[in-house]
């Protein structure tokens, strides 16, 4: 949810209104925004619930060709908003985008729906006589397909509903901006949880009791309405569009790296060789990475830097922020990776075949939907979101006396590990299932009921629900502090794109694994009938990729080294234990050693200020000080000389003799035009001037 909702998120100052009157936005506006993703989320939600019982039982397909639909349908549908964000941030806008993605949606709900209206759109039912099932035509299997594309594509469109309706609300010159937002993204999420719940219990239901005809036809006239209320209060929105992509500056910093890639790179600490921006606290690039630095290497000021500022062609020079934008994200593509593997799974459906074959009965009349148990993983999610936040980090920081916290890459870690745990015992639990499937007789019924609580399901989602809050949330946290502000829409893309790596690496999986168990006509791994195949085998080989993979991010994460925020912490701590040093210096600590730190303190103050980008040992601060004293005191005397010339005062002759046949320069009026002093470009001349000026009055 939070990925797709801020993917196309910027800051206010990268947008251009295209109606300057703020005034019919507002929140007058929230309601129909809202309301569009919580309705358009419910419905989508409803249809794919039940989604492998309906292409199984009216397409009559394979639960492997039907579960490499449903896992190819989600790796797109993660991966569209990637490109709706592409093109509606800098060419279409967000409510063009918005809109037009409700749209499509809508299409292609309803082209689902009348496939289950149609009689013609499907195959024909299984005849007992000839116990022989027509699979489906070219045609039928187009139209499904079509409609599964056309949902793909309006949820890359409707990706931008949290970041549309927040520039209704966003507004600088309003004290109260915060709050606002702040109710406006509380509203959303809570909005779109209760459609969640609604869609996993409310829509499954009619589906499993009045079928699919209503089933999809529910969720179809959802969507119109979801599209309906958001095109009715267009009059009301406030549209903008950002300027520029982050994608397209990517590709400027590679392009710009490698025709710049036989420059040689500028010393350190040298800000007037790089390009970047005024307003910018990044003047310098990192050394890490140090090949991009060439991207913002000025070779010649007057031919790529224009007036204003800016680099005359993006694509030859850069700024150091574009450049640093880049190498944060190669630098997380490591640990990026190790959350492939949350998404790595059977497929999402064999969840739902798993509790068709158990008693879901709560009382003698009233039987649970098989499709509703996920409602178990949304509210442990939410259950572990609720004490972590209020109950565990408040205990914990009260009993140390001090604020706790766990980083952010460490709940990945802690996330990973419970998903390995969440794999091991679904694998257990289908052992167990299984047995007891054939100790009952279940062996070749397909639709048999065990006499086992489908509770049991509940560990193994409660645990899938845990490990999402730890490495979902801890994701989505440490790319947001570790990537630039200006990043926040790419910072929620890469948990979409490690959706959609993992969706594929699951098909991948899932057609290996289902061709290797099948050779030489054996009955593989993979049927149609749970009680014959061999899932539980499926599951411990995934738990055994998991346990890699917890591997390889305790690598990565050592590799990565620490992030922004222990950097800062550890900063901050020792800037704190220095200052109690100095004003409450330690009874132990021996007087000569407190002086000496108050001396280094004082040389480093004395090297900041006369020569920061010299040599840092204490002779040659001290020599370096002591000649600037002088080069002072020569120019306050030559400065008083041309005072008493202007007033006609006799110059004493020991002054006179040694002035003598000096131009200015040589006497000490080193003077520096002040177009030198304000381009960043020209800093190096003027200090150049002004050494002249010390060496000549040596």
């Amino acid at each position: 949810m939070e990925k797709e909702a801020l993917l196309c998120s910027v800051d206010a100052d990268e947008m251009v209104s295209q109606q300057p009157k703020r005034c019919k936005a507002g929140l007058i506006t929230m309601p129909f925004i809202i309301a569009n993703e919580a309705l358009a989320r419910m419905a989508s939600l409803g249809l794919l619930s039940n989604m492998i019982l309906y292409l199984m039982g009216s397409y009559k397909l394979h639960l492997g060709q039907a579960t490499q639909i449903l896992l190819l349908f989600s790796a797109a549908s993660n991966f569209t908003p990637i490109v709706g964000a592409f093109v509606a941030d800098p060419y279409l806008g967000r409510f063009l985008g918005v809109g037009l993605g409700s749209a499509v949606s809508f299409l292609g709900m309803t082209l689902l729906w009348l496939t289950a209206m149609i009689p013609a759109a499907r195959p024909p039912a299984c005849s007992h006589l000839t116990e022989g099932c027509k699979s489906a035509t070219k045609g039928q299997m187009t139209m499904l397909l079509s409609a599964f594309s056309l949902m793909s594509i309006g949820n890359g469109g409707r990706s931008c509903s949290i970041a549309f309706g927040a520039d209704q609300v966003n507004r600088k010159d309003n004290p109260n901006n915060h709050r606002i937002l702040e109710i406006f993204f509380s509203w959303y999420y809570a909005f779109t949880t209760i459609s969640v719940i609604i869609a996993l219990t409310g829509i499954v239901y009619i589906q499993d009791h009045l079928g699919w005809k209503i089933g999809f036809g529910v969720p179809a006239a959802l969507m119109l309405l979801s599209t309906l209320l958001f095109f009715l209060a267009s009059p009301l929105y406030v549209k903008v569009t950002r300027r520029t992509s982050l994608f397209t500056g990517f590709a400027q910093v590679t392009v710009a790296a490698y025709k710049n890639r036989k420059l040689s790179l500028p010393p350190k600490n040298s800000p007037k060789f790089y390009h970047h921006n005024k307003d910018s606290d990044l003047v310098v690039p990192t050394d890490k990475l140090r090949f991009l630095n060439k991207a913002c290497v000025i070779k010649e000021h007057e031919q790529v830097i224009a007036p204003d500022g800016s680099a005359i062609n993006p694509w030859r020079l850069c700024t150091v922020d574009q450049v640093e934008e880049l190498k944060a994200i190669v630098r997380v593509i490591p640990l990026w990776s190790t959350g492939i593997m949350m998404s790595l799974n059977i497929g999402g459906s064999f969840g739902l075949l798993q509790a068709k074959s158990l008693d879901r009965h709560i009382t003698s009349h009233f039987e649970v939907p098989a499709g509703s148990f996920s409602v178990i993983m949304v509210a442990a999610l939410f259950i572990c979101i609720v004490l972590y936040n209020r109950i565990l980090i408040p205990l914990a920081s009260k009993i140390r006396g001090k604020p706790i916290r766990i980083s952010a890459k460490r709940r990945m870690g802690i996330g990973l590990l419970v998903s390995f745990l969440h794999l091991v015992t679904a694998a257990t639990f289908e052992t167990i299932r299984r047995k007891k499937a054939i100790k009952e007789g279940y062996l070749n019924d397909t639709h048999g009921v065990l006499k086992m609580s489908a509770l049991w399901l509940a560990p193994q989602l409660c645990l899938g629900g845990i490990a999402e809050a730890f490495n979902g949330i801890g994701q989505n946290e440490f790319y947001y502090t570790e990537f630039p502000r200006t990043m926040s829409s790419v910072a929620a893309s890469l948990s979409g794109l490690g959706m959609v790596a993992g969706n594929l690496v699951s098909s991948f999986v899932f057609i290996t694994i289902e061709n290797v168990t099948s050779r030489g006509e054996k009955e593989g791994w993979i049927s149609d009938n749970i009680n014959q195949g061999r899932f539980d085998k499926y599951y411990w080989v995934i738990a055994g990729f998991s346990a890699l993979n917890l591997l390889y991010y305790l690598v990565c994460s050592w590799a990565y080294g620490p992030t922004v925020d222990e950097v800062s912490k550890c900063n901050s701590s020792s800037v704190e234990v220095n200052k109690k040093a100095r004003v409450h210096p330690s009874s132990s600590q021996p007087p000569l050693k407190v002086r000496k730190e108050k001396l280094g303190d004082r040389i480093t103050a004395l090297h900041q200020l006369v020569s920061p980008f010299g040599r840092t040992d204490t002779a040659s601060v001290l020599s370096e000080a002591i000649g600037y004293i002088k080069f002072l005191h020569g120019q306050i005397e030559l400065l008083d000389d041309t005072g008493l010339k202007r007033k006609g005062a006799p110059i004493p002759n020991q002054t006179a003799k040694a002035n003598k046949g000096k131009n200015l320069r040589t006497r000490g009026l080193c003077l520096v035009p002040m177009s030198s002093l304000c381009p960043a470009h020209n800093m190096l001349e003027a200090q150049m001037e002004l050494n002249i000026c010390r060496e000549a009055w040596k």
